[in-house]
């Protein structure tokens, strides 16, 4: 696989979960028996990406070191950088620019949630991408809240359009993206909009215009949150617990993702999780055992 890196976006003020978030950032709330962060970190481990940077506010950012640290105990590279203003998701990749280098780049949102059949290899297929970017769309019932896809005739993506009043199509654009070593070059071409933010979806266009973007659709058997909302925190957490307790697995476990992936042997994981007695940890004991 052609080297590449991984963006966690966890900044913003989480104003639509407040008082929730007066202190801690969304990223930290529970989502049924672990943090939130976890979720989005596994697709990019999922990917095969070893080398994160996780974005987040001055604030918060502590606490998302205390959580994961540098990442060694997962056989990963773990950094951290301040976003100290929300101006856009497309902001990320000027931030992390140096970071970024010459490879190609994931960007995850950290408050998505991706879950289905296959979705390993979906990943490392996307990963292994050669040039231009890829996002994975998927059909909703309310595009008017997304960037949503329209399409020209032989498939083809025509434009992107965010949060349309009229929207062309039920495709929206998820909080994944893959785009290659010209992503902070791009980003920094972009005029604030309306928002006074450097909209993803413009820099979407932008490929679309300039090079290349492709796309895939997560269809039927996946399941993608946006847990933005009380509500949507609340679905994403009965979505896991009834998933998890009915299989008998966990999702989204970076601990199992990381053996699974051998970036650490069971001797590691045991030392990991020593002393440890909560049933996520029961579970991750039992996979040693077994």
């Amino acid at each position: 696989m052609r080297n590449i890196k991984g963006i966690l976006l966890s900044g913003g003020k989480g104003s639509r979960l407040a008082p929730l978030t007066s202190i801690i950032s969304k990223h930290l709330l529970p989502v049924y028996d672990k943090p939130l962060i976890y979720y989005p970190l596994s697709v990019l481990m999922m990917a095969q990406i070893r080398d994160i940077m996780i974005i987040s506010t001055e604030r918060d950012l502590p606490l998302f070191q205390n959580l994961l640290h540098d990442g060694s105990n997962l056989g990963m590279n773990i950094s951290y950088l301040v976003q100290e203003n929300p101006n856009g998701i497309a902001e990320s990749l000027i931030l992390a620019e140096d970071f970024i280098g010459q490879d190609k780049v994931s960007l995850i949102l950290g408050d998505n949630i991706f879950y289905g059949n296959d979705l390993e290899n979906k990943l490392v297929k996307a990963a292994n991408f050669k040039s231009g970017a890829k996002i994975f769309i998927q059909h909703v019932n309310d595009p008017e809240r997304f960037g949503v896809v329209s399409f020209k005739k032989n498939g083809d993506i025509d434009q992107i359009i965010e949060k349309p009043k009229s929207p062309q199509s039920n495709y929206a654009v998820t909080g994944l993206y893959f785009y290659d070593s010209n992503a902070s070059y791009f980003a920094k071409k972009l005029q604030p909009s309306d928002r006074n933010e450097l909209e993803i979806t413009d820099l979407n266009n932008l490929y679309l215009k300039e090079v290349a973007l492709d796309y895939e659709i997560l269809g039927k058997g996946f399941a993608w949150l946006d847990t933005g909302t009380y509500q949507s925190l609340l679905q994403a957490s009965a979505f896991v617990e009834t998933l998890q307790n009915q299989q008998g697995i966990q999702i989204c476990c970076p601990e199992e993702i990381a053996l699974m992936n051998d970036w650490i042997s069971k001797s590691d994981l045991e030392r990991l999780i020593a002393n440890q007695s909560s049933n996520y940890y029961q579970y991750l004991k039992a996979l040693i055992e077994n």
